[in-house]
């Protein structure tokens, strides 16, 4: 049977190929081609598969990956955990005690305290502080933490050295904290307990009775409603409150009659109180030589004596107070005579100047080293209450003598105070100003004590 071309059918046609391209169907050619490449592509350019190229940031985060990995594909051991313990101190706790709470074994005990300084304090521990400690999953202490003092803490660090773990101590200084704070208070009984209630300390109230001590007798010249406010320093350490400090500035209104008081520090760092027109508040003379006391008898030319029974002129005042209650010194001066004198029992007398002298009588006992011919000043104690001599109870008899002449201690005017020097008026007026102002705004607002 003869075919023509047009008959003859391949169902498929074998190529006719020359090396890899193909010849007759040219189209597969180019169709290989662009899977070559397209493959060539990703393997030697990897950023085609992203959005944005690789930025340096993504290729030192991918280093970093790269290398946490081991290289012998195997993981890591984890860090041991550390944790803190709180060991508050009990009455009768000691160190070992304190160490066993927290876990920790003997031989760390005796490796601490051999470290000797700082860390020797650890052997006396108080009631009511608290060490920290930090300890490792071992067991083994990593940190120490405790206060010495409110401004001082003793840190003690463990340390990994060829001879084995150790330890080493030092001494952290925390920094004082200034802050000021007020207090206003009506007497409603006492001085002592009006400024109790307004949260002053024992100090404070003494420090005010004494800046207002020559102007005012706290024994005698309290009144029910006197009031007082004042500007006052506090110190704090790690946020916690250590100490009061000095009185700033000072309100005190006495049956109606107010006076002030500023604190100055002058360009020589010497501290003083002054009246706001910079007077000084120092006078020549305390009014009266004992603190709190009550007068038991006052000043006259004729009273019954209590145990000779007759009329006898009582030169002086007599400030009731316990045995032991110290007396201080009026004033600055020289003793002129210390001993027993009669019926005055211990007595102590000053000699202030040519002009003045004061005498201290009935006492129990003197201080350590008086000595007549010594030099006393203002305020210092020279003896202690009794009732020594003709007394029938304990107090201090106190007299003041003006050229050899008795005077009542009470009216006596004493010599005025030096004022602020003129080098340093316009300083002291205007740290005054603000603080006067201040306590007027406190004046205003209700009466309570905010640190």
């Amino acid at each position: 049977m003869n075919m023509t071309d047009n008959d003859v059918k391949f169902s498929t046609p074998p190529p006719i190929t020359t090396g890899m391209y193909d010849i007759k169907y040219p189209y597969r050619s180019m169709l290989l081609m662009g899977i070559v490449a397209l493959g060539l592509a990703l393997i030697f350019t990897p950023g085609l598969l992203h959005d944005a190229p690789i930025t340096t940031r993504d290729a030192s985060a991918l280093s970093a990956t790269q290398a946490t990995i081991p290289a012998d594909n195997t993981a890591t051991m984890a860090a041991p955990t550390e944790r803190w313990v709180s060991v508050e101190i009990q009455p009768g706790d000691i160190l070992s005690n304190v160490f066993k709470q927290a876990g920790l074994n003997t031989q760390q005990l005796y490796e601490v305290l051999a470290l000797g300084g700082e860390a020797a304090k650890l052997a006396r521990l108080y009631p009511g502080k608290t060490m920290k400690i930090k300890m490792g999953a071992e067991g083994r202490l990593h940190e120490l933490l405790y206060d010495i003092t409110p401004t001082r803490t003793l840190h003690i660090t463990g340390v990994n050295e060829q001879n084995g773990p150790s330890f080493l101590a030092n001494t952290v200084e925390h920094p004082l904290e200034r802050r000021v704070a007020h207090a206003t208070a009506t007497i409603d009984s006492s001085l002592y307990l009006a400024g109790q209630k307004a949260g002053l300390s024992d100090g404070l109230i003494m420090e005010m009775a004494n800046i207002f001590g020559w102007d005012i007798d706290f024994a005698t010249d309290i009144r029910r409603g006197d009031n007082f406010t004042m500007l006052y320093e506090e110190f704090y350490a790690q946020g916690e409150p250590v100490r009061k400090g000095d009185i700033i500035a000072a309100e005190f209104t006495n049956g109606g009659k107010t006076l002030r008081a500023v604190r100055f520090n002058d360009s020589k760092g010497r501290a003083n109180y002054y009246t706001p027109d910079g007077m000084g508040m120092r006078k020549a003379f305390l009014r009266t030589p004992v603190e709190f006391s009550r007068i038991s008898s006052g000043f006259s030319l004729g009273r019954m004596h209590p145990i000779l029974n007759r009329i006898r002129s009582h030169k002086g005042v007599d400030y009731a107070a316990p045995t032991g209650t110290p007396v201080k010194a009026a004033g600055d001066g020289t003793i002129s005579f210390v001993g027993n004198k009669s019926g005055y029992g211990k007595t102590v007398v000053l000699q202030h100047g040519r002009q003045y002298s004061t005498l201290y009588a009935h006492l129990s006992r003197y201080p350590r080293g008086l000595r007549e011919g010594g030099r006393v000043e203002q305020g210092q104690v020279i003896g202690y209450v009794g009732q020594s001599g003709l007394a029938t109870g304990p107090h201090l008899h106190y007299e003041f003598r003006v050229n050899d002449q008795h005077r009542n201690p009470l009216t006596v005017k004493l010599t005025q105070a030096e004022a602020i020097p003129a080098r340093e008026k316009s300083e002291f007026t205007r740290q005054a100003k603000e603080l006067l102002g201040q306590l007027a705004s406190l004046k205003r607002a209700p009466a309570t004590s905010t640190p």
